[in-house]
């Protein structure tokens, strides 16, 4: 067939041109598998709560890992959204939260909570 890139063969199922290179084959199918994969509707995904935690940043995940453990830690799903000297935002899973406080409460230096938001903007408007 024609010399356009991207342009299957003459059979039709979705095979691309042998003259085309790998990192372009590559690229293509990886396209033709996301156009098939749906997004997750509202209610299905995970709910996220963003945290104001004040105190020893280095140790937030030890205390967490201590506290709840490993399985614990990947259910809480913890990502770190803004790291300070004194201070961190991070974003846990909402059924997580409690178990996330109470590991910062037995935790022997101090860290706390500050503010818990279901959205970075409100976090940021309540702390200024």
């Amino acid at each position: 067939m024609g010399g356009v890139e991207g342009e299957r063969s003459a059979g039709g199922r979705g095979e691309i041109n042998p003259g085309y290179s790998e990192t372009f084959r590559k690229n293509y199918k990886i396209k033709l598998l996301l156009n098939f994969m749906k997004s997750l509707k509202p209610s299905m995904r995970e709910n996220k709560r963003y945290l104001l935690v004040e105190g020893k940043v280095e140790d937030i995940e030890k205390a967490i890992l201590d506290f709840i453990g490993v399985l614990g830690m990947s259910k809480a799903g913890l990502g770190w959204i803004k790291k300070g000297k004194s201070s961190a935002v991070i974003s846990v899973n909402r059924e997580a939260v409690n178990h996330i406080r109470a590991s910062f409460a037995v935790w022997p230096e101090k860290i706390s909570v500050v503010r818990v938001s279901g959205t970075l903007k409100s976090l940021r408007e309540k702390t200024r």
